[in-house]
């Protein structure tokens, strides 16, 4: 039953407007647990210390839910069909619109009540970057694309502007194989793009340089040229080859803030907190909030 109920999986994934889905034999990640300890241990990560904690559950889903035996992983593009203007204070695409967490979330119920549905005895857990898991590594065994240079998922058909989310369960499903190939050959488009270094080397990101660390998680005052950017980066992304022929979604739920394509410099700045509040309700904005968001523009935002 397995093989026919993975397909029914799959097809319900995209019936509910996910882009791909692939599944994977919950094991240790090994090659990736020796990545991240040497990543954290020459402090990477910056002061990101969630990264650092619970390591043992993030490179093994059956230490964050025990009896797990797959891990179904869920791709959704986010490449948005309206840009900003190259003047305007810059936005990295998947805050474009409201809040994906929301969205997805209860897309993964759905899938989760399928699954409950054809095995009634199953126990499922979703997940939407709310726990310590790499959905990108689970990605690729579940063969949805391959790490890139810059340390994003790449997929043949979408890209890498996507979000990923998973789904682990106690169900035994038909597991998908690996691309047997990474796609970046001999392009370094990402690293010489980078506008800080933080793309020192290929597959490495460096944390403590990141633009979109430090206008999203850094909750120190620091004095950086962000290269025109207030929430985020997508320098990397939007340079890569993979993603020049990818079409836009078409998904209403994402579709962009007219506020985002409309703001100054200026806007920004006169912005109040209640007004930000309202606008930005349910927007990935508001992890930073608007003190650092004109912390950025008035100490960093070159334009």
């Amino acid at each position: 039953m397995s093989e026919s109920f993975t397909a029914l999986l799959k097809q319900q994934a995209l019936n509910l407007g996910f882009d791909a889905c692939g599944v994977a034999k919950a094991e240790a990640l090994s090659s990736e647990a020796v990545y991240l300890q040497t990543w954290l241990a020459v402090g990477a990560h910056a002061d990101m210390e969630y990264i650092s904690r619970n390591t043992e559950k993030r490179i093994n889903p059956q230490r964050l839910f025990d009896g797990t035996k797959s891990v179904i992983v869920l791709m959704m593009n986010y490449k948005p069909q309206l840009l900003q203007a190259a003047s305007l204070p810059q936005i990295a695409y998947y805050a474009y619109s409201n809040d994906y967490h929301d969205i997805i979330s209860e897309k993964l119920k759905s899938l989760e009540r399928v699954i409950c549905a054809a095995y009634p005895t199953a126990r499922t857990r979703g997940f939407v970057d709310t726990a310590p898991i790499m959905e990108r590594a689970w990605a690729v065994r579940a063969g949805l694309g391959r790490i890139g240079k810059n340390n994003m998922l790449i997929s043949r058909k979408w890209g890498s502007f996507n979000f990923l989310a998973v789904i682990l369960t106690d169900v035994e499903l038909d597991y998908d194989a690996p691309e047997p190939d990474n796609y970046c050959g001999d392009c370094t488009k990402c690293l010489d793009a980078c506008p800080s270094g933080a793309l020192c080397q290929p597959y490495f990101l460096d944390a403590r340089k990141c633009v979109s660390y430090h206008t999203i998680e850094n909750k120190q005052s620091a004095e950086i040229d962000t290269h025109g950017y207030l929430f985020g980066c997508d320098r990397c992304q939007k340079v890569c080859p993979w993603n020049i022929h990818v079409c836009a979604h078409t998904n209403e739920k994402l579709a962009v803030l007219p506020e985002i394509l409309n703001f100054t410099k200026a806007d920004w700045l006169a912005l109040e907190e209640e007004e930000f509040n309202r606008i930005f309700a349910h927007s990935p904005l508001r992890r930073a909030g608007l003190t650092k968001l004109k912390q950025t523009i008035t100490l960093n935002l070159k334009l």
